[in-house]
């Protein structure tokens, strides 16, 4: 179901894509919207997590750098049935940490030197397991592609409001969405492309803590883990990209009420309580 959920939304996204290049230029905006989809998409595939990890500075460890780190990675990664991953460790006081790479062959795990202070080590083996989970089912792919359609989406739009401002758009559906179609998508499909972002991100995030707690054999892990990465990063914020947010395992991003709506991440409190739920079952 929640597979099934993720390809609606994905469809979703790539339709609100093209119907924002057909406001913007009737069918032959759309058709170049489903290029630039695609364009887009080839370039996230490829290079998408080379970009992240240079974009944080993380610097590849082995055995002997980091050997505690290395051989739990190596031992989940036997756990959950997928090669090893590159390792990264990232300087930053912030506890965090995040995969990358469009399969499990060519996938990275990268941790802040902040996470591996304050974490134990089953806490950490939780963390690790969660970000394998997202390795596995391919995740990090999913998510820059909906990331990447999203973006394009507000790029459209943004376009949509000088073109309306302008006295774009024309009536003919051939020729483009009117200006009505135009202040329409200008208004409304960034914010609905951010939403179904957002919906994608959250799930992944459900399925990867529940994947997690299966390689790391102890839901109450990643449990612990979080209560503490949650307190942390509000004390040491993170002075990351928001275009990667929805990378980390906790939101790096501050921010609470009307923001909370657009988190690329599930409410703390509803992500433990399944964990826990796993254990104790339902209370």
């Amino acid at each position: 179901m929640n597979a099934l959920r993720t390809t609606f939304l994905l469809a979703l996204l790539t339709c609100l894509l093209v119907a924002a290049g057909g406001a913007l230029g009737g069918r032959t905006g759309m058709t170049m919207a489903l290029v630039m989809a695609g364009a887009m998409n080839f370039v996230t595939y490829w290079f998408s997590d080379k970009i992240v990890l240079a974009m944080y500075g993380a610097k590849e460890v082995g055995a002997h750098e980091s050997p505690q780190l290395h051989s739990m990675v190596r031992q989940l990664a036997m756990q959950a049935g997928i090669p090893m991953p590159k390792v990264f460790l990232i300087e930053s006081d912030t506890p965090n940490a995040f995969a990358t790479g469009r399969n499990p062959e060519h996938a990275a795990v990268a941790a802040t030197t902040g996470i591996m202070r304050i974490l134990s080590r089953e806490e950490l083996m939780g963390v690790m397991a969660h970000e394998l989970s997202h390795v596995r089912h391919r995740d990090i792919l999913i998510s820059s592609i909906a990331a990447t359609i999203a973006g394009a989406v507000t790029y459209l739009a943004h376009m949509a409001q000088w073109a309306a401002m302008f006295g774009g758009g024309r009536d003919s559906d051939d020729e483009g969405g009117g200006v009505v179609g135009l202040l329409f998508m200008a208004i409304l499909g960034p914010i609905a492309a951010m939403l179904i972002q957002m919906a994608i991100s959250r799930s992944r995030e459900y399925e990867a803590d529940r994947g997690g707690a299966q390689i790391s054999g102890n839901p109450l892990y990643l449990a612990g883990a979080l209560r503490k990465l949650e307190m942390a990063n509000q004390q040491i914020p993170m002075h990351a990209n928001p275009a990667t947010a929805h990378m980390f395992i906790v939101n790096p991003l501050t921010g609470g009420g009307l923001a909370s709506l657009f988190s690329t991440h599930p409410p703390m409190e509803e992500r433990i309580r399944r964990l826990e739920q796993m254990v104790y079952g339902p209370r």
